[in-house]
């Protein structure tokens, strides 16, 4: 864990007994112990697809509060090992942050990093470790989701996607329904949330 200016840095190493196909809900998993640690301590933190912790503002501006890195290194059938890195703005003066972010300093005042960081790894385990049931993970992201019922604009390898978020299906790929009527299942992207026309 990092300390360094106030955040929360934790590079987890997990050698989870799961497949490969299986590894994006450590993300998803990471970000809904974010956004539960968060509400915790007072801050209505809510997660866009799929790695990103947003608080929105009073003036309905989306600051974010934490960002998440996954790296893997596995075979087709196994993992060797699996990183997941959340970085949180915790006891951070607001005029320190970059534009567009927030800390829960600037939201609720300084919390117990210590603590933070135990609930966090403590909602990780409990949604991904032995015996843990995989749709838990997807039903917890759906509670905290600030993207679901949204307009969306997501950059794929493919193309853009554009529509309402309407789901996420296993293992964390978001469905949108474009205006068209047809859903479109996207795997991976960069996913901004669009104000309402």
């Amino acid at each position: 864990m990092g300390r360094a200016s106030g955040g929360i840095w934790a590079s987890l190493l997990l050698r989870p007994h799961r497949p490969p196909a299986e590894i994006p809900l450590f993300t998803l998993a990471a970000a809904v112990a974010v956004a539960k640690a968060s509400l915790d301590v007072g801050v209505d933190a809510r997660i866009k697809w799929p790695n990103d912790v947003l608080v929105a503002g009073d003036d309905g501006e989306e600051r974010k509060l934490c960002g998440i890195l996954t790296e893997m290194e596995g075979e087709a059938d196994r993992v060797s090992w699996l990183v997941v890195g959340p970085g949180v703005n915790a006891n951070v003066d607001a005029d320190a942050l970059p534009p567009g972010a927030t800390s829960l300093r600037a939201e609720v005042g300084d919390v117990d990093r210590r603590l933070f960081l135990q609930r966090v790894l403590e909602t990780i385990h409990g949604l991904t470790g032995e015996g843990a049931d995989v749709g838990e993970v997807l039903d917890a992201w759906r509670d905290h989701a600030a993207t679901l019922g949204r307009r969306v604009r997501v950059e794929t390898p493919g193309g853009t996607v554009e529509g309402e978020a309407v789901d996420v299906r296993f293992p964390g790929s978001l469905v949108v329904r474009t205006d068209d009527g047809d859903e479109r299942v996207v795997h991976a992207g960069d996913c901004e949330h669009l104000r309402p026309a």
